[in-house]
């Protein structure tokens, strides 16, 4: 068997979306160095108004292919990568690429054990590192194999005259103490230039060229092998799924680098059709208006959070936003309410487009499903991408669900991960061949499928509350609760409840301006009797200024967990 016995009814979606696509045997730098040849005149990357020709791009990326290879990189080493969005990570990113060499991407706001985790999984010798962190690296890395530190400044690839501005101010800031196996970026590139072999690695496409990680909830994050294929298949089936991605066009690259809706999307998807990746190595969400105006920036792909900082941002009154023609919301669902909330926004701002939502998860890579251009289902994530297959199971039996029942998203097809590095047992409960003949990665995630292929992401299935033996379904009573017009945003979460086990607790985010009253959450509980089944009716809730998020701008509802445990205990000390 194989993928023609898959049911696909999204095909009759397409609507000049191909459904299947022709993909590359070659390394993720072949596949940007293809690209730089037919566009090496347009702008690859623009960092603070310094434009970077996707021409100078390939001269930039084989300098620091032979200061790798002089400082003893081989192929198939590991080299880390510890950096925010800056030239210097997406140099490093494609010149490991070139010497056939594996990046593992790490967080640069990770914590000094959890460095150290990546360094020691991967057994990388060298490290290129934001200045920032630094100090953490030398704290942990006599319990590594580290042998070379280099160190990048966000201020190296500004204009001159930014560079000084940040040096004076937030430069002075930076505490980076001295280690004895670092060197600046500059002298790395300085000691390659003695290199004079040849750099390029005819990599293959199952060799593994990045290493990701998972969100961690429980324990150390996972590091996700994903291979020259899985990289490079997303960045040519999400310019097609997307239609509406021109050569030129300006890409606001906030998502980070680590992070695959980063790298897969707003850098490697973007540098392979000859767009503009607009690189930021922090968001400021207060001056989201100046970012917009000044850039004007055709396309925006960021997780919900980086939405509601548009919407709040008070100076965004009046803004143009005609240049928009793609706005795409992924790493976080996005609730009805709130897309249509964005839609509004961006009409009353001359946007002739509305935000489409993508799901996916890192060990595919990042989307792998989104919403068509011309066709929307509220509630609705999308329907997949050339290639890649999804279905509904039981995820007991493995028995593919009918059209409308909720079961377990399992999905198909060239993005799925290589495995998870060094932990069999959890790749092979991840990655399952059915009797269908394909390999499926299991998400862990609820959802259903309409006859037309379009899937519904309901949430993670551990995610959801049991109360009296009902299942409650907290990304739909979050969708109930964020319709009042006056919410922005809300968290639900089960708590513990002596004779129900657990019950539904509401976390929410009013707009500026408006205050919780009484009379407001009065009106939000009278919304959710009306409009919820009793079982599913939230026993409390409690307004925020803002929720917890993840170092990657989802809403980190395990922090609230552990906050209501917290208080639990607390409580059982104080009666004890």
């Amino acid at each position: 068997m194989s993928a023609d016995t898959v049911k696909t009814p999204w095909y009759s979606s397409y609507n000049g979306v191909r459904e299947h696509l022709e993909y590359p045997d070659y390394s993720v730098y072949s596949l940007l160095e293809e690209s730089a040849k037919k566009h090496e005149k347009l702008t690859s990357y623009d960092y603070f108004g310094n434009s970077v020709t996707y021409k100078q791009f390939i001269s930039q990326i084989e300098e620091a292919a032979k200061a790798f290879l002089a400082s003893g990189v081989k192929a198939g080493d590991v080299v880390s990568v510890c950096m925010p969005n800056t030239p210097e990570a997406l140099i490093s990113f494609y010149a490991i690429s070139k010497i056939g060499a594996v990046a593992n991407m790490i967080h640069p706001l990770s914590g000094e054990n959890e460095i150290k985790y990546y360094l020691n999984l991967t057994g990388s010798e060298i490290l290129v590192c934001i200045d920032l962190a630094v100090s953490k690296v030398c704290h942990i890395m006599a319990d590594t194999k580290l042998k070379r530190l280099i160190q990048v400044c966000v201020a190296d690839s500004m204009p001159i005259a930014l560079s000084v501005g940040y040096h004076v101010t937030k430069g002075r800031k930076v505490v980076v103490e001295k280690c004895g196996i670092a060197c600046k970026w500059s002298d790395f590139i300085k000691n390659g230039r003695r290199y004079e072999k040849e750099t390029f690695h005819e990599g293959g496409p199952d060799d593994t060229a990045v290493i990701l990680y998972s969100g961690g909830t429980s324990g150390f994050p996972k590091g996700i092998e994903l291979t020259n294929r899985n990289f490079n298949a997303l960045a040519i089936q999400s310019f097609e799924a997307c239609h509406t991605l021109h050569e030129g066009d300006r890409i606001l690259a906030i998502m980070p680098v680590f992070h695959g809706f980063g790298l897969g999307i707003c850098i490697h998807t973007v540098q392979y059709f000859g767009g503009n990746s607009i690189i930021l190595p922090q968001f400021d969400a207060s001056s989201f208006d100046k970012l917009l105006t000044k850039n004007k920036p055709n396309v925006i792909a960021g997780v919900p959070s980086l939405f509601e900082a548009m919407m709040k941002n008070k100076r965004m009154e009046g803004v143009d936003l005609s240049f928009l023609h793609c706005v795409i919301s992924g790493g976080d669902s996005l609730s009805q309410s709130l897309k249509e909330k964005v839609d509004a926004f961006l009409k009353d701002h001359g946007a002739d487009v509305q935000v489409r939502e993508g799901y996916g998860l890192t060990e595919c890579v990042t989307g792998s499903c989104m919403i068509p251009a011309h066709k929307y289902k509220p509630g609705s994530i999308g329907i997949p991408y050339p290639d890649m297959y999804y279905k509904i199971i039981n995820p007991e039996t493995l028995e593919e669900l009918p059209y409308g029942e909720d079961g377990e998203i399992v999905l198909s097809g060239p993005t799925v991960m290589k495995g998870y590095l060094n932990e069999e047992e959890e790749t092979a409960q991840a990655l399952r061949v059915h009797s269908d003949g394909l390999t499926w990665l299991h998400t862990g995630d609820l959802g259903c499928m309409d006859e037309e292929g379009f899937l519904y992401f309901k949430q993670r299935i551990k995610k959801m509350i049991i109360s009296s033996g009902y299942n409650v379904y907290p990304q739909y009573v979050e969708n109930v609760i964020d319709q009042i017009p006056e919410v922005l945003l809300s968290c639900v979460i089960g708590i513990d409840h002596p004779l129900k086990v657990q019950v539904a607790k509401a976390f929410i985010v009013l707009k500026d301006g408006y205050e919780a009253t009484p009379e407001l959450r009065k009106r939000i509980r009278e919304h959710c009797e009306k409009n919820l089944a009793r079982y599913s009716w939230p026993y409390e809730y409690e307004f925020r200024r803002e929720l917890p998020k993840t170092l990657v701008g989802k809403v980190a509802f395990q922090e609230l967990i552990n906050e209501e445990k917290e208080k639990a205990l607390a409580r059982e000390a104080d009666n004890a």
